[in-house]
């Protein structure tokens, strides 16, 4: 697979590939007790959680609402600390994502490689194309959105969310991390991102072959 960036597309995206080895190598153990540790001080922070002071002028959140949508990353956050939604348990691939938008606030999308269809492309759609969501069946791509497609169609809209095809399954160990951008967004958020991705992913697995890049 090759990442394609559509000349197009003005925002920049970042790549973190992570081949993790088999699951009977990751040190879940190590995993569970580390998620325990970061989860503690993002409840401490969030004891003087404000809504308007973390959110009025976050870019993922206006970008959120030109498209009519709620940011889905702050709705994580409030569910976490305001009510009591439980840390995903198992599902250790994904768990490092939403660790990482817990500890960030910043968007990510998370992808099998192995599924994934030729080459990959991001572009800033043009129009409405229809494709069937991880959450909705009826899901569809927005004009103006960055969106991405391989040989098969769209696989991921950043409004839109996941399609259900490239997304994670019981048996994926070859991942994509998706690092999503506004307009300007500064390339120390993005390394950031990376940097927890690639922290978490290495306690879950030592022996994971890493690489970021941004396109």
């Amino acid at each position: 697979m090759t990442i394609i960036k559509d000349a197009a597309l003005t925002r920049n995206v970042g790549i973190v590939d992570v081949q993790y080895p088999a699951a009977s190598q990751w040190d879940t153990a190590a995993f569970d007790a580390m998620v325990g540790e970061e989860l503690a001080v993002i409840r401490k922070e969030g004891e003087t959680y404000d809504r308007e002071v973390r959110f009025r002028n976050d870019p993922f959140f206006r970008y959120y609402r030109k498209f009519k949508k709620t940011y889905p990353v702050m709705m994580q956050i409030e569910s976490f600390l305001l009510k009591g939604r439980p840390f995903p348990e198992g599902e250790y691939i994904n768990s490092v994502a939403f660790l990482t938008e817990l500890k960030t606030g910043r968007l990510l999308g998370t992808h099998d490689v192995d599924r994934i269809a030729g080459d990959c492309v991001f572009y800033q759609e043009t129009e409405k194309v229809p494709f069937t969501g991880m959450f909705n069946p009826d899901s569809h791509s927005y004009p103006g959105d960055l969106t991405g497609r391989d040989d098969q169609g769209v696989i991921i809209s950043m409004i839109a969310c996941a399609d259900d095809r490239t997304c994670i399954h019981d048996d994926t160990t070859h991942v994509i991390y998706i690092i999503f951008s506004y307009e300007g967004m500064p390339q120390s958020d993005m390394d950031e991102s990376a940097a927890y991705i690639t922290k978490f992913a290495r306690v879950l697995a030592p022996n994971a072959e890493i690489t970021y890049k941004i396109y």
